[in-house]
């Protein structure tokens, strides 16, 4: 200490021209001398830490391996930084702790060994480096894709860990090759007149949406956000890329769903309109076909009256006659809307035997014979007395009836109406043909439906509910119904039923 002093004056003078800190210590690491700076630093009087150990500028959960690292100095003397790989931090006179960089500096004066340490607090530095840490960690955990890139050869500089990982390439393979490489939208020219802009310093940020392709060739939709910066190695662009794919698809499902919902909304509406249409010519349909047998009714029972002779009774007949078949014309109207009220509510009850077809074919024709237009004829199945069945009777009478009679009734006079049957596969098929005014063929997709009527049959009567019934009593009982018909040539009926049904 003794022999420091004696050089006191000399480095007082200079060590208060350095702006460092500087603390002087022995072998015994006491503090021999200290500047102005070190004492401000440290918050100390002038020469209130001469004499103290060193350990008093260290907190104290350092104490433990400075000695070692002060031992391992003294053995391997230089001059060098202290503390190199390693955080440094001193404690102040109030206990608080700071960051600091040491130069350690050993001397000897009159054969006494000393180390000069230059302190400088780096609480300024520490912070500068933490917030860069920090936007580092940022840039490289985002999880959006940022690539850096050169302004004018257009080469990538850096990229994130989340660009590496989407587009496919390392940094380094990256730094071989260009934006243009990954938009395969886009030719160099193209980029260059999209960017030009940012070049110019005419916009500072520009954003659009466009298609990028990884490494593996896949490709996926992408919105780029381009922003111009520089650094120390010139001009450079920043792009920030957020993978849409998810976005798109949704965009694309809700367009699709809309597109759905529209088409249904659409449909829906047609059906609509196609059943208020029905429901006018329904309501017009039935006016028309009470309407008529009522008057005729009405006509019928008045002019009874008038016949009061005895030898009139063959006038009365007539008009009786007409009255009781209007009455069962009603009657049949009635129930077919019974009929339908029945199949809705699943209230029909089917009866199985086993009969010949010849049987209820025979019936039919005979009850339509006298529906017969002039010269019309109907010619029967060869072969329906070999053909037995298991089926609803009843309702074979019915599905026959009905298209024999509508075979009759849109069929001109001197025609003829085929008959034929057959039986395939445990299945008969029965085929109704006319030469009649046939089914137009834009409505022939509405034939079976209930109250439907084509355009060119409404002059004639009927209630258009009869297909819809037979139809709906075939399909109950395992058949089915279809027809061919061309307008003003004829249409033909083919019915399949199961020979045997259970």
């Amino acid at each position: 200490m003794e022999i420091f002093k004696k050089t006191d004056n000399v480095f007082r003078i200079l060590s208060e021209a350095v702006s460092e800190g500087i603390v002087v210590v022995n072998s015994e690491q006491i503090i021999v001398a200290t500047n102005k700076a070190s004492n401000k630093l440290f918050g100390y009087d002038d020469e209130e830490l001469v004499g103290k150990q060193l350990e008093t500028l260290i907190p104290k959960k350092y104490h433990h391996n400075h000695p070692k690292h002060v031992n391992s100095f003294l053995e391997n003397s230089g001059k060098r930084q202290m503390g190199q790989g390693r955080d440094l931090y001193g404690q102040r006179k109030d206990g608080s702790v700071f960051p600091l960089e040491v130069g350690l500096n050993p001397f000897t004066i009159y054969d006494n060994d000393y180390v000069m340490a230059l302190v400088i607090d780096i609480t300024l530095r520490k912070q500068a480096e933490e917030e860069l840490k920090h936007w580092a960690n940022i840039f490289q955990e985002s999880l959006n894709e940022i690539f850096i890139f050169d302004a004018k050869s257009l080469r990538f500089i850096d990229a994130n860990v989340g660009a590496q990982k989407n587009i496919g390439y390392t940094l380094e393979e990256l730094r071989a090759i260009t934006p243009v490489d990954i938009k395969p939208n886009f030719t160099k020219e193209d980029f260059l007149i999209k960017i030009q802009p940012l070049l110019d310093g005419i916009e500072s940020k520009m954003a659009f949406n466009t298609i990028h392709q990884r490494k593996d060739g896949s490709k996926y939709p992408v919105e780029v956000h381009l922003q111009a910066s520089r650094s120390g190695k010139g001009d450079t662009l920043i792009a920030i890329i957020l993978d849409i794919t998810e976005r798109v698809n949704y965009t694309q499902k809700l367009e699709k769903t809309v597109s759905e919902r529209t088409q249904q909304l659409q449909e829906a509406l047609q059906v609509e309109k196609e059943l208020n249409e029905l429901k006018t010519k329904f309501l017009s349909l039935v006016s028309h076909e009470f309407k008529t047998p009522l008057s005729g009714i009405l006509t019928s029972s008045t002019l009874i009256g008038k016949y009061t002779e005895s030898e009139q009774q063959d006038k009365r007949d007539k008009h009786i006659k007409t009255i009781q078949n209007k009455v069962k014309y009603l009657n049949n109207i009635i129930n077919d809307f019974l009929s339908i009220e029945r199949l809705e509510n699943g209230k029909v009850n089917y009866k199985f035997s086993q009969f010949s077809l010849s049987k209820v074919i025979n019936e039919v024709v005979y009850d339509a014979n006298m529906l017969l237009k002039e010269g019309q004829k109907i010619n029967y199945p060869d072969n329906s007395d070999n053909i037995v069945i298991n089926f609803d009777e009843k309702i074979l009478e019915l599905v026959l009836t009905n298209l024999i009679s509508n075979a009759i009734k849109y069929s001109p006079e001197h025609t003829q109406i085929e008959i034929k049957a057959m039986i395939v596969d445990q299945m008969m098929t029965i085929e109704v043909k006319d030469s009649g005014i046939g089914i137009p063929e834009e409505e022939q997709k509405f034939i079976f439906n209930r109250y439907f009527r084509a355009e060119n049959a409404l002059i004639t009567q009927g209630t258009g509910i009869g297909l819809n019934i037979v139809k709906s009593h075939l399909e109950n009982l395992g058949g089915t119904i279809t027809f061919t018909s061309i307008s003003n040539k004829g249409t033909s009926f083919i019915i399949n039923i199961p020979i045997k049904n259970s």
